[in-house]
């Protein structure tokens, strides 16, 4: 297989969203780099996702802005013209990925498996990666590399931050202090634990000689969760929320001991930085979409509530349904997991 691919020059990947699984990606990509350092690789990605990844060395990006509606596939086909790449890594089951891969030429296009090729995958791809009964997401990206003939699929992230950003971090983070941050939205609200919650775990950091900050992105409701977050403590938070770029919360993920998050980008933000993760899950299978370097430290409740709406047999991509269901996450387990680590 690996003398099958050894002669390409030209790779495109097609991954276009979201945060968390463009930073699996990377990892893939750069395994790739790693036995193939003379490939050529570009990445169809999206315009939020880039802002992260724009400095990934050895990559040309081209952007799909989604939100220019039918326009941004004409976009997508005039950026390409001319080019036919040796292979296409599709990477993203979803239509608009499907119908982006049409404006991408290549001679070899791989895609999932069977199982997993959905919206119409199967249709536009002529190879597939081997099937995985029960993958973390990360390990179903590595099976695009393996597909190429990689041989070393262990995960390793370098996504360079500008050195104004690292100043940043380093400014509002002193040398030797120990800071837990916080990012507490999800993209859906039913996905986030409960303000007091969080209250009560920064107010045990605090108490155990940490400082709090809370991490995330300006929307309305990442600022109001943020608000009550800190009207229920009873000590100082720093609220940082809409307040960095993603480069500059990638440095702040690093210089931190510890980060508490949901099923948020964040959260896999943190594990390319080599920072420990208390994930809180109860929607989604945290075997397959939880921080991939702290799946000993997530705090679930995902087993139960899933066994409880459906009966055998569960898929392994199964979604619990409920807007309460993060409520049966005590704070007491957070803290466990907490002192664990710390």
């Amino acid at each position: 297989m690996k003398d099958d691919y050894a002669s390409m020059t030209s790779l495109c990947l097609l991954r276009l969203s979201a945060i968390g699984d463009v930073c699996h990606a990377v990892a893939m990509v750069q395994a790739i780099q790693k036995q193939y350092p003379q490939l050529k690789i570009t990445w169809v990605i999206g315009k939020v996702e880039y802002q992260l990844l724009k400095h990934l060395p050895g990559v040309e990006f081209v952007i799909f802005d989604k939100s220019q509606g039918w326009r941004s596939y004409l976009v997508l086909k005039k950026a390409l013209a001319g080019q036919r790449f040796d292979v296409l890594l599709h990477m993203q089951v979803a239509l608009r990925a499907t119908i982006a891969s049409l404006m991408i030429s290549a001679k070899v296009r791989i895609g999932f498996d069977k199982a997993r090729a959905k919206e119409g995958q199967w249709l536009v791809t002529n190879a597939a990666v081997e099937p995985l009964a029960t993958p973390h997401v990360l390990e179903g990206f590595m099976g695009f590399a393996k597909a190429i003939g990689v041989e070393d699929l262990t995960p390793r992230w370098n996504i360079p931050v500008p050195a104004a950003d690292t100043q940043f971090a380093n400014d509002l983070i002193g040398k030797d202090e120990q800071v837990v941050v916080i990012c507490p939205a999800a993209s859906k609200a039913e996905r986030n634990w409960l303000p007091e919650r969080y209250a009560a775990v920064a107010d045990y950091a605090v108490s155990q000689g940490y400082r709090v900050l809370l991490c995330g992105g300006p929307s309305q409701l990442e600022v109001d969760l943020a608000a009550n977050i800190i009207k229920h403590s009873h000590n100082h938070i720093d609220n940082m929320i809409g307040k960095t770029s993603l480069t500059q919360l990638l440095a702040l993920l690093k210089r931190a001991s510890v980060v508490i998050a949901p099923d948020t980008g964040p959260a896999h933000m943190a594990v390319t930085q080599g920072t420990p993760v208390i994930g809180l899950y109860a929607h989604s299978n945290p075997g397959r979409t939880g921080p991939y370097t702290s799946l000993g430290n997530v705090v679930s409740v995902y087993n139960e509530v899933i066994h409880e709406q459906k009966s055998a047999p569960i898929k392994w991509g199964d979604r619990a349904k409920g807007t309460h269901l993060m409520e049966r996450i005590q704070v007491e387990r957070v803290i466990k997991k907490f002192d664990k680590i710390t």
